[in-house]
């Protein structure tokens, strides 16, 4: 971005939305008479302050929200920032994710009533700020004339934000707790501010919040919401509310030009998907969908965690010269019909295909994954084709079932010592937890490690099965779905699921390294169905079906596909305490989960391999 000269500023209008509350907006005017197009932003992490995502390759200096907002009137749009009910300037009590629809509808009919509205609004924003676009095109409100999504948009929470395979992503309480003191009321509070700064993250993680016992009782309305979407472990018409469940919305939802963006190490990935594949069959749009290798909203850097993939990774360069040039592109020729603005995502799909790297560490210190861009015309792509490979008692993958009378392979998985998180898809976890491609193995500065230095796969409540080393180059695109036969001492247990690129070892890694690519959980009472928990019979072998977040990696030669197989995986999500959910404060204890690996109950994962990379 080059020099941004001064736009009209119109700061803090307070609109008014239909219950009386008002929203603090700021206003950024091109020069001349207008009327004029107009892009809306709205967020709860402060209208004039930064976001971490919005740099470029080119130079890490974050750009303010009023920098940008300043740049596109440059280009010719009047530029709205406003934010959400309860936060920083705006009145009203804040209730995360809930409202966002009917005030954004309330926002944009108050635009299209200003005379500098020329009657075309687009939207865009990231995480927080594409969760309220998504909400809002579910109402298909008059005005809204494109929007660019960037790693959010529930399709729905209950899937993948909130709470997978019915356990619940702890990541809301780490996010909570950092903007309840950001709160208005926090700033007016000192009092409150003192009680919230005096609880720790790191000491509550581990503890079960009830109203009254959680770090944030001195911030009520935000414990409220977080113990509300804790203890509504089921799917129940909370969780299909306007804002966080557009899956039955896609039919009345917004016909309008709309990029869904988001990224393999990014909890929103399936969001995206589910966005896309809803929406593009019966959409005029155009309706597009990018993946990178990022983790969330870092879109202008080549690494996620511990994993480099190479000068291509950014979007820089490889959809639109940045970030900020995309979106101005993709509004001026879908949004104002300019034909002559570039058109940066031809196709339907750009996926980044991660791997084909050295494996070798790169002068920064991280692995050298590698990967490339690729555009599709369908998701998933039509020619990948799912294998089936099946879990052996000698922990060998293989694509034929196994024998007849194969013994069960059984694990103590104890929930006062859960497997720990290393990466994965993660948003807002710090400072217990971080998103991204990392080796496998316990670090002294991992939360919840006990034994630095030991890899996860040397853990007895650890399975492991994995390919001999790959023939042929092995492509692996889509989603992952695994298929066990389990049985457990317990009524309830949870079981997760890993998918990992096994490098062989070198003269860097002298004990090879173990790349996490994608995972997945299921707590056992939802195995049959979200809406109606039922318990486990011990002993008795039981179907189970776990959907990891999709990815997209090249397993070169040499390297072997590997699944890990458990039952916890802390802090990224609860753990489960194996005892009976009917029973109040029933107490922890350990449980006796077996997986089943014999011709009768034949558990495997499912691949989506491509064609013309399969093994």
């Amino acid at each position: 971005m080059t020099a941004i000269p001064r736009a009209r500023e119109l700061g803090d209008r307070m609109v008014a939305m239909r219950d009386g509350v008002h929203l603090a907006t700021d206003i950024y005017l091109p020069e001349g008479e207008g009327p004029f197009p107009v892009l809306l932003e709205r967020t709860p992490y402060d209208k004039r302050g930064t976001n971490h995502g919005d740099f470029t390759a080119d130079s890490r200096e974050t750009r303010s929200k009023p920098e940008i907002a300043r740049w596109f009137a440059q280009a010719g749009y009047a530029f709205v920032l406003q934010d959400c009910r309860g936060r920083f300037r705006s009145e009203g009590v804040f209730t995360k994710y809930l409202r966002e629809a009917e005030d954004g509808a309330d926002t944009l009919e108050w635009l299209l009533a200003q005379p500098w509205c020329d009657g075309r609004i687009g939207t865009l924003g990231l995480s927080y700020g594409a969760h309220v676009q998504n909400a809002l095109a579910c109402l298909d409100p008059p005005g809204l004339a494109a929007m660019f999504l960037d790693s959010g948009g529930f399709s729905s929470a209950y899937h993948g934000g909130a709470r997978q395979g019915g356990a619940f992503e702890l990541k809301q309480l780490t996010w909570a707790r950092k903007h309840a003191l950001q709160s208005p009321e926090t700033a007016a509070d000192p009092a409150r501010r003192a009680a919230l700064e005096r609880e720790t993250i790191e000491e509550w993680i581990s503890r079960r919040w009830r109203i009254g016992h959680s770090p944030l009782t001195a911030a009520p309305e935000y414990e409220a919401y977080i113990v509300e979407q804790w203890d509504n472990d089921r799917l129940t018409d909370f969780w299909k509310q306007r804002g966080i469940y557009a899956l039955d919305s896609y039919d009345d939802y917004a016909d309008v030009p709309a990029v869904h963006m988001s990224s393999w190490y990014d909890p929103y990935s399936q969001t995206a998907i589910d966005n896309f594949t809803g929406l593009a069959p019966t959409k005029r749009g155009p309706i597009k969908l990018v993946l990178g290798p990022w983790t969330h909203g870092q879109r202008s850097v080549t690494y996620s965690g511990d994993a480099d993939f190479g000068a291509a990774a950014t979007l820089d360069g490889n959809a639109g010269p940045d970030y900020f040039t995309l979106r101005r592109d993709w509004f001026d020729r879908h949004m104002l019909g300019r034909a002559d603005a570039p058109e940066h995502l031809p196709a339907p799909v750009r996926i980044f295909v991660m791997g084909g790297g050295s494996g070798r560490r790169t002068p920064e210190g991280r692995l050298d994954h590698g990967g490339r861009w690729r555009d599709e015309q369908e998701w998933p792509p039509a020619r990948a084709r799912d294998v089936a490979m099946f879990m052996h008692r000698d922990g060998i993958l293989r694509m034929v079932p196994p024998d007849v009378g194969a013994p069960p392979l059984c694990y103590d998985f104890d929930p006062a010592d859960p497997v720990p998180t290393i990466g994965g898809a993660i948003a807002s976890g710090a400072p217990v937890m971080f998103a991204g491609g990392y080796d496998q193995r316990e670090t002294p500065e991992l939360f919840g490690a006990r034994h630095p230095g030991r890899a996860l796969a040397a853990r007895e409540d650890v399975l492991v099965f994995e390919t001999a080393p790959l023939a042929r180059d092995t492509e692996v695109t889509g989603s992952i779905v695994a298929h066990l036969h389990v049985s457990s001492t317990a009524v309830d247990t949870d079981f997760t699921i890993k998918l990992v690129d096994v490098y062989p070892a070198n003269e860097d890694y002298p004990e090879g390294y173990a790349l996490n690519l994608a995972h997945g959980i299921l707590r056992a009472r939802f195995r049959n169905s979200f809406e109606h928990p039922q318990p486990l019979e011990p002993g008795k072998v039981h179907a189970v079906t776990i959907r990891a977040f999709p990815t997209s990696n090249l397993f070169r030669a040499g390297h072997r596909i590997r699944v890990e197989v458990s039952s916890s995986n802390f802090p990224h999500f609860d753990v489960n305490p194996n005892s009976d959910w009917r029973v109040p404060d029933a107490p922890a204890q350990i449980a006796r989960n077996s997986i089943y690996v014999d011709r009768n109950y034949p558990s495997r994962i499912v691949l989506p391999i491509m064609p013309d990379a399969e093994g």
